[in-house]
């Protein structure tokens, strides 16, 4: 019997565990380099043992391609503390294959070959570490961007609700003033007064929705009626009773939701119907909004800040969002992990 189908088959099936099981894959990972490690090893101690063989070389490539490929998505997903062990042996089989098949001179000639071979290892692991790095970047954005966030809304609140509500404080002294002797006066006051209000109880609106992180699929009906009912613009929400998702995919759903709505009330006062539809498909959740209030109009005026700040947040949990002029209106897809 080859003896090196054996490390071959193990370095195959370690690799398709991963790859197959995605969703698992991360913490299969330390594990399945570890196994597809012992069994090259065990199979490269046969050969030393025996003696060198000859046609049996193409199961030991496939062997050690099969292990640098595992090491390479060990180095970006797995954590250090497992990855470290597990790189070390792993990266031992892969580079001593070789001493199978070709007997050296000397040992510094062995080594030598086993030191070349190693420079595919060293190269996974790079290009692993480089996307594990692009990924802590991303996280990192997000966070910052976030904290700008939470400055901005500290800033609106102090800049505009407070003037907001001096001006109504302001408005209503002068109507207790003038209201004595000039009815017209005091009701002219009290019509500013309903103004500053309502502009204070759009920006804490706004700031509350952003703040909070929502309650997920189960509060889109209030949101969907607290929207149509102060607007000329109605909502039809269908959302979908089978779906199982998880808490943070839900809370993402209802932020993606209330984005696009916001922006359908600052950018597009004119649309009447708003579409939501809430989704299974292809094994991610789809959270589609359309409105009618002309999107080619509209378009330059939705560059704000709160869709590149969404967007890397669907982005960093795995997603996709996309938003764009369609239909004479606006529509906003965003495709969300079922579990993050």
């Amino acid at each position: 019997m080859n003896i090196g189908i054996i490390g071959a088959a193990a370095g195959v099936t370690a690799l398709a565990w991963v790859v197959v099981g995605r969703r698992h894959g991360r913490a299969h990972l330390p594990a399945a380099v570890v196994l597809a490690a012992v069994v090259s090893l065990v199979v490269t101690l046969s050969f030393v043992s025996s003696g060198p063989r000859e046609g049996e070389d193409l199961y030991g490539l496939v062997e050690s391609l099969s292990l640098i490929a595992l090491l390479g998505l060990m180095a970006r997903w797995s954590p250090v503390r497992q990855a470290v062990p597990a790189g070390v042996l792993g990266g031992v089989a892969a580079s001593t294959w070789l001493l199978r098949y070709v007997m050296p001179a000397s040992p510094l000639e062995g080594i030598g070959m086993c030191a070349f071979w190693a420079l595919g290892v060293m190269a996974a692991v790079a290009v692993g570490a480089y996307l594990r790095s692009l990924d802590t970047r991303r996280a990192r954005a997000v966070r910052d961007e976030r904290a700008a966030q939470r400055l901005r809304l500290a800033r609106d609140l102090h800049d505009f609700v407070a003037h907001d509500v001096s001006e109504m404080v302001a408005q209503a002294q002068a109507g207790q003033v003038v209201g004595v002797g000039d009815p017209g006066q005091a009701l002219a006051a009290l019509q500013r007064v309903e103004q500053a209000g309502l502009r204070a109880m759009a920006t804490l609106d706004r700031t509350v929705l952003d703040l909070h992180a929502g309650p997920g699929l189960e509060g889109l009906a209030e949101l969907a009626a607290r929207f149509s009912s102060a607007g000329r613009a109605r909502v039809g929400l269908r959302v979908d009773d089978r779906l199982d998702v998880s808490e943070e995919t839900a809370a993402m759903a209802y932020r993606v939701v209330v984005e696009a709505l916001t922006n359908v009330r600052r950018h597009a006062p004119e649309a009447t119907l708003v579409e939501v539809a809430v989704r299974a498909e292809g094994g991610m959740l789809v959270v589609s909004v359309d409105d009618d209030g002309g999107g080619v109009a509209q378009e330059e005026g939705r560059g704000g800040f709160g869709l590149p700040s969404l967007t890397a947040q669907v982005e960093a949990m795995g997603g996709h969002l996309r938003a764009a002029a369609a239909r004479g209106g606006w529509t906003l897809v965003a495709r969300l992990p079922l579990a993050p």
